[in-house]
């Protein structure tokens, strides 16, 4: 891992903050001339610690006003069916999320949706169609109180 230093810490807060922010602002704001920082900026995206910049989007402006929290238990485990798996996991929009988890769900999906109706279509055509799935739970969102992708960015020690 690159070193994540006092000024490191800043940059990727910044970023966090204003992805779209030019270097010369990221610069001036940190008192430093624009190479320099720029260096910086270089070296952490080519040690993979920024690993792009993407606007973020109001999903019910968007119109998915449905928030799904998904739990999968799967039968199947070999190499073939995880891959296909995998695969379906990746290129359907619907799902913003999937982690393979600990304890008794195999897999914890984030969903979105139109509305009830659209989600449940989902569920029939994409959810139950997955290699293994032997369970679904869904757990739907009433209230969004937080939602962040930025992280807790702290010097490195050592």
């Amino acid at each position: 891992m690159a070193a994540i230093d006092a000024v490191n810490v800043q940059i990727l807060n910044h970023l966090q903050r204003d992805g779209r922010m030019t270097n010369a602002k990221l610069a001036e704001h940190l008192s430093m001339s624009e190479t320099p920082c720029w260096r910086r900026l270089k070296k952490m995206e080519e040690a993979g610690i920024i690993e792009g910049y993407q606007a973020n989007l109001s999903r019910r402006k968007l119109g998915l006003g449905v928030m799904a929290f998904v739990q999968l238990s799967c039968s199947e485990h070999d190499q073939a069916s995880t891959a296909e798996f995998q695969r379906i996991i990746e290129v359907t929009p619907n799902i913003l999320a999937c982690h393979n988890t600990t304890g008794e769900d195999d897999f914890l999906l984030i969903v979105v949706a139109r509305d009830l109706d659209d989600y449940s279509t989902f569920v029939d055509s994409t959810l139950r169609r997955l290699p293994g799935v032997t369970s679904i739970r869904s757990n739907l969102s009433l209230k969004e109180m937080k939602a962040s992708s930025k992280l807790p960015v702290r010097v490195a020690e050592g």
